[in-house]
């Protein structure tokens, strides 16, 4: 009994779709999968990015890059004790 009686997932489920309407809780369903498919795609990247670090080949060592910036000297706030 209780919250996980079947009968009570039932009426919850018809209140949801009552209010949010199928066409909303369609769209969100959409984009739950899209978004986890995109986790699993950039999961399976990490991975494959990782395994070329461990045979010694970096994927950007094909394409170096520079910071270009100036320095800017901060001082420091004097305390007034």
């Amino acid at each position: 009994m209780g919250i996980f009686d079947w009968k009570h997932w039932i009426v919850i489920l018809i209140v949801v779709v009552l209010v949010f309407g199928t066409k909303k809780l369609k769209n969100l369903g959409t984009d739950v999968g899209e978004s986890i498919k995109g986790f699993r795609k950039a999961m399976s990247d990490e991975e494959k990015n990782e395994e070329k670090r461990q045979e010694g080949v970096s994927p950007q060592a094909s394409s170096p890059h520079t910071i270009d910036g100036q320095h800017h000297k901060v001082e420091e706030p004097v305390r007034k004790d």
